[in-house]
């Protein structure tokens, strides 16, 4: 009887020792690589019952070659951008993801971001280790209470950000496709229409999925509608704000500063004008990362491709119909 193959195609970590220790105790095969390219998918998994993946190129051209055999493609992470979810049901192929471990700690990051580019703890920092004692020279100064903190995107990490914030003293206001501008949220937060939230919220963290909808969601037009001394938070998708447009409002002082944690081409490039925007704190897509989230991520993700390589269906499959259909 042939034994059960897992592959993983590229991975987000060090090394692949945690999953295949994971793997071989439940008694299958497990092979690793690490290329994302769709050709090299299609080379490397062809005996591949179930995949894990972090940013593998799941095209519908994957799903074509690989769907006689794969049983489901699990990536370590909550988005799925990078995965054609309707090719991957055409072909029977389930896609799981790893909704909820980062939910603390990214919503942790955002605070910790916003919160050091209003009090400009980098730059005092820096101006410290060269020798130059004071604040006046990094003035303005900020502090949460009296300010608005307007969260886009009312998921678990988004709901969670707001809940912190609101802790700290910030006035919180959200926008999400979810709620109806006027209402109230359960925790009694103001739902606003976007452009609303823009106009009067003093920091702006954005918590939303990366779909075609919210591509560039902030881009030129909407930096326009916001406050001058407005923050721009964001760990959640790279590609939902202009990166480019953002650096060029930085520049020209139409905006406090920005704490960014995620970028439309990672890493980022040398010569990226975001590196040399004013009052920014930035940071290597690190806001899911803590040991204990880090842990449940790796876990989940390979448990979800341990169960469909032996015919089960993953718990947190989004397209389990696919599966059944099998």
């Amino acid at each position: 009887m042939r034994q059960p193959k897992i592959v993983v195609t590229d991975l987000d970590f060090a090394d692949t020792t945690f999953e295949r220790e994971m793997v071989e105790a439940a008694g299958l095969a497990f092979a690793a690589f690490q290329d994302r390219d769709a050709d090299a998918i299609i080379r490397n998994a062809a005996d591949a019952d179930a995949i894990i993946t972090s940013y593998g190129d799941f095209c519908p051209r994957v799903f074509e070659a690989l769907g006689g055999r794969l049983r489901a493609v699990s990536r370590t992470g909550i988005g799925y951008d990078n995965v054609d979810v309707a090719s991957a049901t055409a072909h029977g192929v389930g896609v799981c993801v790893v909704p909820g471990y980062g939910t603390e700690v990214v919503s942790d990051h955002a605070i910790a971001l916003a919160l050091a580019v209003l009090r400009r703890v980098n730059e005092l920092d820096a101006d410290m280790r060269a020798g130059r004692w004071g604040h006046e020279p990094r003035r303005p100064l900020g502090q949460a209470w009296g300010r608005t903190f307007g969260v886009v995107g009312m998921g678990e990490i988004g709901r969670a950000t707001a809940r912190k914030a609101a802790g700290l003293g910030f006035h919180v206001v959200c926008a999400s496709r979810s709620l109806t501008p006027g209402r109230r949220t359960p925790e009694g937060y103001e739902a606003l229409a976007l452009d609303d939230l823009l106009a009067v919220s003093d920091v702006v963290s954005l918590h939303t999925a990366l779909v075609p909808q919210t591509r560039h969601l902030l881009g030129e037009a909407r930096l326009a509608l916001m406050k001058p001394g407005a923050i721009v938070v964001n760990t959640s998708r790279g590609a939902v704000v202009d990166t480019v447009a953002l650096a060029r409002a930085l520049q020209e002082g139409r905006l406090w500063g920005a704490g960014i944690d995620v970028f439309e081409q990672e890493p980022l490039p040398a010569d990226h004008p975001l590196l040399r925007a004013p009052h920014t704190v930035l940071t290597p897509h690190a806001a899911y990362w803590s040991e204990e989230s880090g842990r449940e991520l790796r876990t989940r993700a390979t448990q979800a491709a341990i169960h469909a390589a032996l015919g089960r269906i993953p718990a947190d499959c989004l397209n389990p119909e696919a599966m059944r259909a099998l």
